[in-house]
């Protein structure tokens, strides 16, 4: 897979796209992520990327012809799946979504930042509109890394073990069960017997229950999502 990202702030990735499975998914050559500087595509001295909002307020926009030459220059370069902006005006990511785009094989991901984009590239040249969350953030380069870290850690081989992939949360549309670790006794607090009894089938079943159990307390509305899911597909 590759990643296109474009922003006018590459230094805020260095450390999402240089560490831990990303770092080693671009090293095994399962992903390519490659970070494209909106102010290689201005062409005044000054490299501006953002100007005042027509109708005057506060806040700046990012300007429409970097942007178009930016995206148009790669997309005669090759195919893009998704060219995916990410805003808090989008649609919330989720893990439905993400599975989504982890079968691609060309994303653009373009960083909103300051008050906006210009709304032209929006109309012509973006297919999919992300938020990751009910929160404005500075820019849209950490939500960007957030989607880049969670579509490459599904890359078939990019995780070795494939059976932790399916047992992380919302992937059953349900939270993972809480998990333990030696010693079975830590300052008087026990593992759960369960966990302890050497019995697969027990173990199952008690991490089952604690998945349901967490789930129903902490995020009910996924099981109504999952119960609304099996109507429409009945």
């Amino acid at each position: 897979m590759r990643i296109d990202v474009i922003t006018g702030h590459p230094p805020l990735f260095a450390g999402p796209l240089s560490e831990s499975i990303v770092k080693r998914a671009q090293e095994g050559g399962y992903a390519q992520i490659v970070l494209n500087d909106i102010r290689d595509y201005t062409h005044d001295k000054h490299r501006t990327i953002d100007d005042t909002p027509y109708g005057g307020g506060a806040g700046m926009i990012l300007k429409p012809e970097p942007l178009f030459e930016c995206i148009e220059t790669l997309q005669r370069e090759r195919s893009y799946d998704e060219v995916i902006l990410t805003t808090p005006t989008g649609q919330v990511y989720d893990q439905s979504l993400c599975k989504r785009l982890s079968m691609h094989e060309n994303l653009i991901i373009l960083c909103g930042h300051y008050k906006g984009i210009d709304q032209r590239v929006v109309d012509e040249l973006v297919t999919m509109e992300l938020s990751i969350g009910d929160y404005v953030l500075t820019g849209g380069e950490l939500a960007a890394a957030v989607i880049i870290d969670s579509v490459v850690r599904l890359i078939p081989g990019v995780i070795g073990d494939g059976e932790s992939l399916l047992s992380d949360s919302f992937m059953d549309g349900e939270l993972d069960c809480p998990y333990y670790t030696r010693p079975p006794e830590y300052r008087g607090l026990r593992v759960p017997e369960d966990l302890l009894s050497g019995d697969h089938k027990r173990v199952e079943a008690w991490r089952r229950r604690a998945s349901d159990r967490l789930t129903r307390e902490r995020r009910p509305d996924l099981l109504d999502e999952a119960s609304r899911r099996r109507k429409k597909n009945d």
